[in-house]
């Protein structure tokens, strides 16, 4: 039977997950090449801090962090740690200026808990929250619900939406039951975070994971099939093994300090996809500089600069599915340290590709 401690009256409370940004991709990209940058869309580039805080989001009429108690916050600060100790090269710090944050944390109450997924976080005024928790944090069901909205932010979809899971639901139950209290939301949201399958092109691998903390519980009347789980599914409140495997694997903990490179030095991008590499820029005179990949290949190319030990993201640009490189034109100055990493969605035509500034 499904785990709905946590839940008034023993009914579920859902994560609402915002709707993603698509890309559009030209019509004749190779289906390989179509899906890497489908799956890699909304993966941050690793080595990235994500810098967080609580806020009461103007106009909203309170119910901000700074009107919840500690013991809120800090299941929250206990969630982030919890994913960064699973050794991965993402890192979170908390902040307290928005201006200065790419996650904006509300508990607003009676707005539920989501989160936007991975990178669409970036699309977000400043003034807005990126992430709300909507109930108490200090339960089970609460403190599984931090883990989760934080899988959102890393670039997690919802698990019991794979398409290899092979769920057949009832669907007027589950519109029914995720209609009244204390859900209470209409058939498009529903259908948006329960009953809409994902695309075959925008999942990784081939198997669903059923103790992902990113799976929702269902009590029993809701799964038709598989049989095993018609009695209904527990909520998942760790990560899982798979969980951790794929953090891991988009994330993995940072090696090697970056390589330098001089201006007009060639390197080679050797990577499969989702390969990373990052390079180092120590300008030997303030000026505009040219940043710039070549090759055919869909790259995702950012620069940070090193402030204070910390990269901070400057710019950067997304060339995938469009068959033109990227580039960048940036303001570099004398003696700075910058960070500029590329991250290969998927090579095409000769596979070649290299990255130059000058």
């Amino acid at each position: 039977m499904a785990d709905n401690r946590g839940s008034p009256n023993g009914i579920p409370l859902y994560c609402a997950q915002p709707p993603q940004t698509k890309p559009v991709l030209r019509p004749d990209l190779s289906p390989d090449r179509a899906r890497a940058i489908l799956v890699g869309r909304s993966k941050w580039l690793n080595g990235t801090v994500l810098h967080y805080c609580f806020f009461d989001e103007p106009g909203a009429g309170g119910g901000g962090g700074s009107s919840f108690s500690k013991i809120q916050l800090d299941e929250v600060r206990s969630a982030f740690e919890e994913w960064k100790n699973v050794g991965i090269g993402l890192d979170f710090v908390e902040v307290e200026d928005p201006a200065d944050s790419e996650v904006r944390i509300g508990f607003q109450q009676g707005d539920g808990s989501w989160s936007y997924v991975g990178k669409d976080a970036l699309g977000i005024s400043r003034r807005e929250r990126t992430m709300n928790f909507g109930w108490d944090l200090t339960s089970p069901h609460g403190q599984a619900t931090a883990r989760h909205e934080i899988g959102h932010l890393i670039g997690n979809g919802h698990e019991h939406q794979n398409p290899f899971a092979g769920i057949v639901w009832d669907e007027e139950a589950v519109f029914e039951e995720l209609g009244g209290p204390p859900n209470n939301w209409p058939r498009q949201t529903t259908f948006h975070n329960v009953l809409r399958k994902l695309s075959t092109e925008e999942v990784e691998g081939s198997t669903w994971d059923p103790d992902s903390i990113m799976q929702y519980g269902f009590p029993a009347g809701l799964i038709l099939q598989p049989e095993k789980y018609r009695a209904g599914i527990d909520f998942p409140l760790t990560l899982s093994a798979t969980d951790k495997e794929f953090v891991q694997k988009w994330y993995p903990p940072l090696g090697a300090a970056p390589r330098g490179l001089k201006p007009f030095q060639s390197a080679e991008l050797d990577l499969s996809s989702g390969g990373q590499v990052d390079f180092e820029i120590v300008p030997a005179e303030t000026r505009n500089y040219e940043l710039r990949t070549f090759g055919d290949s869909d790259i995702l190319l950012v620069l940070f600069e090193n402030v204070d030990g910390e990269p901070r993201f400057l710019t950067g640009v997304d060339d995938s599915g469009v068959n033109n490189n990227g580039q960048l034109t940036v303001k570099l100055f004398q003696g700075r340290r910058y960070v500029a990493r590329a991250r290969l969605y998927s090579a095409w035509g000769t596979g070649n590709a290299a990255f130059m500034y000058w």
